[in-house]
């Protein structure tokens, strides 16, 4: 039995499309998707929870998220699973938490200019909804999942390779970028430094907030970052830092190669590691650059 029982209402309160642009305004998002889709089905699938509420408690997209989440999920690991047939199971697990995760739904939901066709109500149209990394994410998922129900797992697996190949291709050459705070976690534990901690401010109001982390290793400071999120925040101060010990690390080895052949080591310019850091700063020598 479909999930879209319910046929639109109209405009009501909170944003949408009005009733007259409504159809065009659904051929037009079917063309980016690629499928015709029973218009009642669409509709749930673009109805945020915010305006059902204000409309008199209008059926919403999540249970169409909750499908198109599973599908979504589906696809994507058979993917990396057949097209990385050596890879080991953790490492398939952080590919696919690279590609399935909301910052990266919200990028695909922009490039289909999603945020425009999504019923919000009020509150949420006023506080920047249209733009919100997790209504476009969830949006996205209901879109999936309404293809689903619609067309079939074929035809939903196929608007999933068509959104998402690109990224997965872009995740499998990221290395260390596939999760930066795992990344300095594990390399600081190689080289014998601690666990990393985050210190995190957050400024501006409740609807545009900007966060600010530090990445601290040891008591030493080797990276900041900012981002809408407390998560981007931290994920940007984790790769500045990894970059800053990486770097140190490298000059290190390179420096010992060039002890035991004689030969000059290359010129490079890097972060000293967490310890020689700390010698700096009690010596008032400068810490480990950040960004």
């Amino acid at each position: 039995m479909s999930d879209a029982n319910t046929p639109s209402r109209g405009r009501g309160t909170g944003s949408g499309p009005a009733p007259q642009d409504a159809a065009s305004s659904h051929t037009l998002l079917e063309g980016r998707l690629g499928y015709r889709l029973e218009t009642a089905l669409l509709v749930r699938a673009l109805t945020h929870r915010s305006y059902a509420y204000e409309n008199g408690g209008l059926p919403t997209n999540e249970r169409l998220e909750f499908l198109g989440d599973s599908v979504l999920g589906l696809v994507v690991t058979d993917t990396l699973y057949r097209i990385h047939p050596d890879l080991p199971e953790g490492q398939l697990a952080k590919l696919r938490a690279a590609v399935v995760n909301s910052r990266a739904l919200a990028e695909v939901g922009r490039g289909l200019d999603l945020g425009s066709f999504i019923r919000l109500g009020r509150g949420e149209e006023g506080t920047g909804g249209r733009d919100k990394a997790s209504i476009l994410a969830d949006t996205l998922e209901a879109v999936i999942g309404a293809v689903y129900l619609d067309q079939g797992l074929d035809a939903a697996a196929e608007l999933v390779h068509r959104l998402f190949d690109p990224l997965i291709e872009k995740s499998s050459n990221l290395g260390a970028g596939l999760d930066w705070k795992t990344s300095l976690q594990e390399l600081t534990a190689t080289e014998g430094l601690g666990v990393p901690e985050y210190l995190v401010t957050e400024t501006g109001p409740d609807h545009e907030k900007t966060f600010t982390a530090a990445a601290r290793v040891g008591g030493v400071e080797y990276g900041t970052g900012t981002g809408r999120s407390k998560k981007e925040a931290e994920q940007q101060a984790a790769e500045s830092a990894w970059r800053a010990i990486h770097g140190a690390a490298e000059a290190r080895a390179e420096a010992a190669e060039a002890e035991r052949t004689g030969k000059p080591a290359p010129s490079a310019k890097a972060a000293p590691p967490a310890k020689a850091a700390k010698q700096q700063d009690k010596a008032g020598g400068a810490q480990p650059a950040t960004q």
